[in-house]
């Protein structure tokens, strides 16, 4: 069990938004009153913002929680009982890299940080930087539990337990997200509806979905009808419809993992929509001006001229802080190794419900997923498993079979077109990749 009065250590704090937030949960944890809160970034500028809105936040908050910093993380890792892990290596030098090359090709992406060449090489660019640091773990604080937030986060969560020993779980919100949603386009109340809920993360799947002890899904089917509903996720409910489950990931998203909507102009009209929704480009074309922006805000917070928010989210991190630190029972989606979780997946990264007590983050056995959904995760644990082999033993080549097995990409292009797009991008980011040259 971790100590009365934690150590939280979060890599990558000057992703302001992300550790206000889940700083903001911990301190509403009832009965954890101190503690530590250790900030590490490379940018100084960037981590004096988040060491000033954490040591706000604490002040609001009213409890004795001290914070430390440094873009030495050697120097805060020693003691931490816990590691969140919120890093961004070189992304915005490489965000248009990431779409513009495969646009070239065909390959038409939304976000484009998690899955096909754009999270392939965000992998590739991040995972030397995370095994480092998880190194510095090992030796600095073996017993920690790391929490990982960094996409893509199936490859880099699948590479922490092959690759080290430290206690490792991958932490999204699509599932609780996802949930409520179904909520709202069920027209029901949300603490009445119940589920069971197993993939991998961005492909988990609501296998069962029943409200008041009735499965859900006739009444779901029945309102898409509505054309209302059916605009708000597109993608979505036609994987539901022609599948038989509804996905975890937004429709945007989720359309960039299967082969079906993003390979033809008349099919993105068809199916994909502004924003979230699939937009093509919309992380490329606004994520450096989110980031300027966001910056402000904190700034604005800091000199009194904006509010700062102050209330628990959903995001399961501090679950487990509360969970592991006063032994209080909770169930969370967690993304974790494969040991038998899953039975017709092969070993990998899965995402399944996680009991969380004084003993830590403990996986639950789902069983078996229906075949056709399995199919679809297993084309994606393919390209984990080569891009863990990439990352651990340096292997470029293996990026590379990575890249054509992506479903998307492979639905688009031949293998002699991913090649050249592979040794594209290889080039246009040499410069973020040099642990592989070597």
């Amino acid at each position: 069990m971790s100590k009365a009065t934690p150590k939280i250590t979060f890599i990558g704090a000057g992703s302001t938004v992300f550790a206000r937030q889940l700083i903001t949960d911990i301190l509403h944890i009832e009965g954890l009153d101190e503690g530590t809160i250790a900030l590490v970034d490379i940018d100084a500028a960037r981590l004096e913002l988040a060491h000033q809105i954490a040591a706000k936040l604490v002040e609001i908050s009213g409890k004795r929680w001290n914070v430390e910093s440094s873009t030495d993380r050697r120097k805060v890792l020693t003691g931490s009982d816990f590691l969140v892990n919120t890093i961004e290596v070189a992304g915005l030098a490489n965000v248009r890299h990431d779409f513009d090359i495969p646009m070239k090709y065909g390959i038409n992406q939304c976000i484009g940080d998690t899955i096909g060449p754009g999270g392939i090489f965000k992998a590739l660019r991040t995972g030397p930087a995370w095994l480092d640091i998880l190194h510095d773990a090992e030796e600095l604080c073996p017993e920690a539990w790391v929490l990982n937030y960094t996409n893509p986060m199936s490859i880099l969560t699948l590479v922490a337990s092959k690759g080290t020993t430290m206690r490792t779980v991958g932490l999204c919100h699509s599932v609780q997200g996802s949930s409520k949603q179904l909520a709202s386009y069920l027209g029901v109340e949300y603490d009445e509806l119940e589920w069971k809920c197993a993939g991998i993360n961005h492909n988990a799947w609501f296998t069962e979905l029943s409200y008041q002890g009735q499965n859900a899904y006739p009444l779901l089917l029945e309102r898409i009808q509505d054309s209302e509903i059916y605009e708000k996720d597109p993608v979505r409910f036609e994987m539901m419809r022609y599948f038989g489950a509804f996905v975890t990931e937004s429709s945007g998203h989720f359309s960039e993992y299967v082969p079906y909507f993003r390979k033809r102009p008349e099919l993105i009209e068809r199916y994909c929509r502004a924003g979230y929704l699939g937009e093509t480009g919309f992380y490329a074309n606004n994520w450096p001006e989110w980031r300027r922006k966001n910056e402000g805000t904190i700034q604005a917070m800091l000199d009194g001229s904006a509010e700062i928010p102050f209330n628990r989210s959903h995001e399961y991190g501090s679950y487990i802080v509360e969970g592991i630190t006063l032994n209080r029972r909770q169930v969370i989606y967690g993304n974790v190794r494969n040991t038998g979780l899953i039975d017709n997946l092969l070993d990998g990264c899965v995402e399944v419900a996680c009991l969380v007590d004084r003993n830590g983050v403990q996986p639950t056995h789902f069983g078996p997923l229906p075949e056709q959904l399995a199919a679809l995760n297993r084309s994606h644990m393919a390209v984990h498993t080569l891009m863990s082999e990439a990352l651990l033993e340096r292997n470029k080549e293996a990026a590379r079979y990575a890249l054509m097995l992506d479903p998307l990409s492979a639905a688009v292009c031949s293998p002699a077109e991913l090649s050249d797009l592979f040794d594209e991008m290889w080039e246009a980011q040499r410069e973020f990749l040099q642990p592989f040259e070597k």
